[in-house]
């Protein structure tokens, strides 16, 4: 490991990760669902594990496989359901518009058609945000909830990406850059802590999607719609008012942050705890905002004890 954040060269990514992980091992399914603003579509699934459902869900630019390093072990207490969400990974890709609240609807969608209502869940990234709206949406979806290290403020860089993407050309343009070495875009885009846990098996499970003509026209979708400042700031305006009105989160939260991360800003969770007062806080070291990948032991410990009590 060098020193953190600090990324190594393309053409030096090991064909496969440093570390082995599960995920080749896990079961694959498609699953249909039925959704109202996506249609009739085949999600992707992958499950691990025996016990009592728990749903992961990952966040902008990933899909399944960013949990590959808990599989092993939330699987030994878990049926671990770990969906590519709508446009990412082998999920379908509709032609449509991927806004936060008709992916939050899908998100309930998809947990009736796995018949796991009530189940606990884990989302990263832009999936905790997105795990966020839909249990304030519908109570009874989720027990649980753990959100590692997600956005919640509509910062000013969003404001200026989402104008750009509306510019004529701009998402086409994006799209031709993207495509043109979708793995090298992985590879400079997708940061961590410890940037030598990165091969070119992830930088294919992350780029392939990309690489296709349906696949970078969500992508650009998701960063125009799913992460919308105006999305965004009608989501924590909804906390503010909430907390106002001594309105306790609807399910119990916990919020995992780390107190290095070059790409979502700790000050994140420094802002958006006192929002939630009832949930609970966790601070990790030495990791990024993908801290299931970078310390999954250390999420894992979270997550277990704040399930269990």
């Amino acid at each position: 490991m060098g020193a953190p954040f600090v990324r190594g060269r393309f053409e030096e990514l090991p064909e496969l990760p440093r570390l082995p992980h599960a995920y080749a091992r896990s079961i694959a399914r498609d699953v249909a669902v039925n959704s109202k603003h996506f249609g009739n579509i085949r999600a992707h699934v992958r499950e691990f594990g025996n016990g009592p459902p728990l749903l992961l869900v990952h966040g902008l630019m990933t899909t399944s496989y960013s949990y590959r390093y808990v599989l092993e072990r939330l699987g030994l207490k878990y049926r671990l359901l770990v969906p590519d969400l709508p446009g990412c990974g082998s999920s379908d890709k509709p032609d449509t518009t991927y806004g936060p609240a008709e992916l939050a609807t899908f998100i309930g969608e998809l947990v009736d058609a796995l018949g796991i209502r009530g189940c606990v869940t884990v989302g990263n990234s832009m999936g905790g945000y997105l795990c966020m709206r839909a249990a304030l949406r519908d109570p009874t979806l989720f027990s649980k909830l753990v959100n590692v290290h997600s956005p919640a403020f509509p910062e000013l860089r969003l404001h200026a990406m989402n104008f750009l993407l509306k510019v004529p050309g701009v998402a086409a343009g994006l799209s031709a850059f993207v495509r043109r070495d979708p793995l090298r875009w992985v590879h400079k885009n997708v940061h961590y802590f410890d940037e030598s846990l990165k091969s070119l098996e992830e930088a294919h499970a992350y780029g392939d999607p990309l690489a296709t003509t349906e696949g970078v026209r969500a992508f650009t979708r998701y960063l125009r719609d799913a992460m919308s400042a105006r999305g965004l700031g009608e989501f924590t305006n909804e906390l503010a008012q909430r907390k106002q009105q001594n309105l306790a989160f609807p399910i119990p939260l916990c919020l995992i942050y780390s107190r290095h991360d070059p790409l979502v800003s700790p000050t994140v969770a420094e802002r958006l705890a006192p929002l939630i007062p009832d949930a609970k806080l966790h601070w990790l070291e030495n990791t990024s905002h993908l801290a299931h990948v970078d310390t999954p032991d250390a999420v894992a410990d979270v997550v277990e004890a704040f399930f269990a009590n």
